[in-house]
């Protein structure tokens, strides 16, 4: 049996803002089909504490990044998880990486270099009996795994790098080098050093022996000047270590036939017309069965292309539901925007996740980029047809309702391009339009519940890659 060791900053369910959770959550099961065996590594935040159970001390550190820390091992949420029990980086309340005040702790960089730390040491044998063949570091909280491996020398395990969004580069200012654990002649251009300052994401796409990313659309994209956020050229230098493997989702989590967060349980199409009555009910909206309801599941950004769905509000052809939360501009936009057609929801709930994907006709996801997204493919799952932007993973999920898809009867639902308020406000008439044709509706909704979304096709991905470095 393979063993990994997952280094991510979030966990599902034990911790979660974004779709990072839910993919590093979903990864252990898949894999143990394959013959893998995952054990994920956690900041000892207050919530994965209280979630560790059967926890034993497998590493004390009496001076990690400013403090003692000791590693604990356990299992939490039916998984094997490692929890870097640290209070003087991670005994702070609420959000994983912002304050009360709603900015990054400034010690971030700190907070998740340790965690990196403390991976290289097992990779390096610190914890003889939890030395993994391979270590997958995920976003730029787990970067500077592969570089500390790097830099400190030894044997090591094969390392994977995977980007949910290369946006965020995770920059710290070059004087905090040391605090890092990284040696001076790692501030170079061909180490850490990104603009004048350290790039904890860059540490990652230098010295992991594979990059991945989550879509295979988003791994060419990755390697533009429009797209590669400054890393484009170091992407394309590793072209041949580069891969797209599309992410999927829990469905076990995630299934209409027996979720318990929704009004009536369904596995056809026509089974989820009491849950958009349902919703509509809930949010205040008008029980009108012809009108379409479309609905956004976001994080409130510009990356989201949440502006622009703001500027189509006046001529949308039906209802909106909208949940997330985000950029506070955009938050009180839409607070301001509610009307006896729109009912915004401000903050996340993960019953209405659910009971938004069963009810809804039309999941919108008109990104400006998006690596690969999940609330498209919890959309084709549940019936609500998605309507996304032909970028990333949304145009590798989605097969457009073009006339061809139609004749040929493949169509799960709508792309547009570019991302203007013309382009999207067309698109969401071409939606309504179908959506006024019940036989062709039914097809798009029968064909994205037939989708394979699950974790099996990448699973076998992951497997091969770890495999091929063990």
């Amino acid at each position: 049996m393979t063993t990994v060791l997952s280094v991510a900053a979030e966990l599902y369910p034990i911790i979660k803002t974004g779709g990072l959770a839910d993919v590093t959550g979903a990864l252990p099961a898949a894999l143990a089909a394959e013959g893998v065996m995952i054990r994920s590594l956690l900041p000892g935040y207050p919530a994965a504490l209280a979630a560790l159970t059967a926890a034993t001390p497998v590493l004390d550190l009496p001076d990690l990044a400013g403090g003692p820390a000791r590693l604990l091992a356990g299992t939490a949420a039916g998984l094997a998880v490692l929890v870097l029990d640290a209070p003087h980086l991670y005994a702070r309340p609420g959000n994983p990486y912002l304050g009360p005040d709603g900015r990054d702790w400034p010690d971030n960089p700190i907070r998740f270099a340790a965690l990196s730390q403390v991976a290289a040491l097992l990779g390096r044998g610190a914890v003889p009996t939890l030395r993994p063949d391979v270590i997958h570091a995920h976003d730029w909280q787990a970067g500077l795994v592969p570089a500390l491996l790097h830099y400190h020398g030894g044997p090591r395990p094969g390392t994977v790098m995977t980007v949910h969004n290369l946006a965020f580069p995770g920059k710290a200012p070059s004087a905090m080098l040391a605090d890092l654990f990284l040696p001076p002649h790692a501030f170079a251009i061909d180490g850490v050093e990104f603009f004048g300052a350290i790039s904890l994401l860059k540490a990652g796409l230098q010295f992991a022996d594979r990059i991945t990313t989550v879509s295979p659309t988003y791994a060419a994209e990755i390697q533009t000047q429009d797209h590669g956020m400054g890393f484009d050229g170091l992407l394309r230098r590793r072209a041949a270590d580069l891969s797209g493997i599309l992410n999927g989702i829990d469905t076990t989590v995630w299934n209409p036939a027996t979720d318990p967060l929704l009004a009536t349980r369904y596995s056809t199409p026509e089974g989820r017309t009491p849950n958009k009555a349902a919703l509509q009910r809930e949010l205040g909206l008008a029980e009108d069965p012809a009108m379409p309801l479309f609905a956004v599941v976001s994080r409130l950004t510009d990356q989201k292309g949440i502006d622009i769905l703001l500027a189509c509000l006046p001529a949308l052809p039906g209802q909106l539901a909208l949940l997330g939360t985000g950029e506070r501009d955009l938050e009180a936009a839409f607070r301001a925007a509610r009307s006896p057609h729109v009912a915004p929801m401000i903050g996340y709930d993960e019953g209405h996740a659910h009971r938004i994907q069963a009810g809804a006709d039309i999941l919108l996801v008109p990104s400006r980029f998006e690596p690969c997204g999940l609330t498209q493919l919890y959309a084709l799952r549940y019936g609500a047809v998605p309507l996304v932007a032909r970028v990333g993973g949304l145009a590798d999920t989605v097969i457009d309702a073009n006339p061809a898809a139609l004749a040929a009867g493949v169509a799960t639902g709508f792309q547009f391009a570019p991302l203007t308020p013309e382009t999207l406000a067309a698109a969401l008439r071409q939606a309504a339009a179908r959506y006024a044709e019940p036989a062709t509706w039914r097809r798009l909704q029968t064909n994205g519940m037939a989708a394979d979304v699950s974790w099996r096709a990448p699973a076998r991905a992951y497997a091969a890659l770890y495999r091929s470095l063990a």
